[in-house]
């Protein structure tokens, strides 16, 4: 398995699915023009993407764990270039309705297998799983240029349609030629911890993760769909100011998803991240709900997409597969179903608080941002780990990894350097150099009682790095021998 290479596989697909998510509400008016048919019309077609993913997340997601998640992936790939180039070409609604749903089921498939295979390459491939949000926005940032230009230069609208079926034609034949991790395989650290809960404490965790699938969706879609028209009705903003918001939000969102990916990457935790996002996100939510001040409602708009939609419902979603990880597919269904519920539900009851004010719809979001933050604060407190010698030690191997991967770095640096000093004609051995590394770790030491073992070990490390310089110097032939060897 070559994991860049499947990695930019899966990420490309979701570079389409961005293109899928918006391409019918942003050819609204070709389509409209095309089936003859009002603008209310393709709206119901649109609707069809959401029907297709609510019947579909929760058995494609139980299937993958049984047949892989390479067949799904190839599934939602194939149905999603039916839908794009059925869709450029179409002129019958119920067959256009049809291709609508197929999409969604497309959306379903790749979700069953993608996120799964993410965690199943091993690693910190968790943090990869966020990514998947920035490569959505770069479709959903990129279709509407593309479209513009369409328009300007009066090309047919479906090259739009047809670029996005040309990207997944190729990445079709890359990702066919890729091999996949082995399926459910545990993680072992993830499977003792997750052992070592009761089942009232694994029930509450996953209630309150479920939970979180759906408001970690419904405060997003809720922001962006009454953002605008809360802004200029009842703050009295521009609309020039209240489409900048929405902008921000989105600018705010792909730079948290970057960070989060990069502080994940870095080893920090997912449950921290998790509590610590959303509780900032109901902070900016609530300066935008009640701020009438335009530059903090600017700073509060980027924030909260920098928090909420920032790759948070996927940190969720790891945490989730991790408390099952005999049933990855599964548990990937379960959550995405929540979503789509959520993405059914949220129109219908902002529809009706809106009856009431506008500022009452907007305002919900509140109340789903609240019981959002429950649901995570929930969900860690059920996994918080048991101190038992079991989990103390694979703590202790955990970090162990992470020094030995940090010592190989050391050597590979120490490499270059001896390489330097025998091109000088300088000594192996550089006491004042070493002096100055034994002072650094007594000062960067943050425990005065570990200094000591702490310069014992690095002495050891340094006398250590001096052999293997000294080893290869006396024997360069044969230490490159062995190099190509390996």
């Amino acid at each position: 398995m070559h994991r860049r290479t499947l990695s930019l596989s899966l990420y490309l697909n979701y570079f389409v699915h961005g293109i899928g998510l918006i391409i019918l509400t942003q050819n609204m008016q070709a389509l409209s023009q095309h089936w003859q048919t009002p603008l209310a019309t393709v709206s119901y077609v649109v609707s069809g993407i959401g029907m297709g993913r609510l019947f579909a997340y929760f058995i494609f997601g139980k299937l993958s764990d049984r047949y892989g998640r390479k067949l799904f992936i190839n599934i939602g790939m194939l149905s999603y270039l039916v839908f794009f180039i059925g869709m450029a070409v179409v002129t019958n609604i119920q067959v256009a309705y049809g291709l609508a749903i197929l999409a969604g089921i497309a959306n379903s498939a790749l979700d069953s297998g993608t996120y799964t295979t993410f965690i199943e390459m091993g690693g910190r491939q968790g943090s990869a799983n966020v990514l998947i949000k920035a490569f959505m926005s770069a479709g959903e940032f990129i279709l509407p240029l593309l479209i513009a230009s369409l328009e300007t230069t009066k090309q047919w609208y479906g090259w739009s349609f047809m670029l996005a079926a040309v990207v997944l034609l190729i990445n079709l034949v890359l990702l066919n030629r890729q091999k996949f991790p082995v399926r459910n395989q545990a993680d072992a650290g993830a499977e003792a911890t997750t052992q070592q809960l009761s089942k009232p404490r694994r029930w509450l965790a996953s209630a309150s993760l479920a939970g979180y699938g759906y408001t970690s969706m419904a405060v997003m879609i809720l922001y962006t769909q009454w953002i605008s028209l809360f802004v200029t009705n009842e703050m009295g903003y521009s609309r020039i100011l209240a489409h900048l918001l929405l902008s921000l939000y989105s600018i705010g969102s792909i730079t948290g998803v970057l960070v989060t990916f990069w502080l994940l990457h870095r080893g920090l935790a997912e449950a921290k991240l998790l509590v610590t996002m959303n509780a900032c996100a109901l902070v900016a939510l609530l300066v935008v709900s009640y701020a009438s001040v335009p530059w903090l409602s600017i700073i509060a708009s980027f924030l909260f997409g920098f928090t909420a939609a920032g790759g948070m419902m996927q940190v969720g979603l790891n945490l989730f597969i991790r408390l099952y990880p005999q049933a990855k597919g599964t548990v990937t269904g379960v959550f995405f179903t929540f979503g789509s519920i959520a993405a059914f539900t949220i129109p219908i009851i902002t529809g009706w608080l809106s009856k009431q004010s506008i500022g009452a719809a907007m305002r919900f979001d509140l109340v789903v941002g609240l019981a959002g933050l429950s649901c995570v604060v929930l969900a860690v407190w059920a996994l918080r780990p048991t101190k038992t010698l079991a989990h103390e030690r694979q703590q202790i191997n955990q970090i162990d990894q992470q020094i030995v991967h940090l010592l190989n770095q050391r050597f590979e640096t120490v490499t270059a350097i001896g390489d330097l000093k025998q091109a000088a004609q300088l000594p192996v051995l550089d006491q004042s150099r070493e002096a100055i590394v034994l002072q650094r770790v007594a000062a960067k030491s943050q425990q005065a009682a570990h200094t000591p073992y702490l310069q014992a070990i690095y002495q050891a490390i340094m006398a250590n790095s001096r052999a293997y310089q000294t080893a290869r110097q006396t024997t360069p032939t044969q230490s490159k021998e062995e190099l190509s060897h390996d």
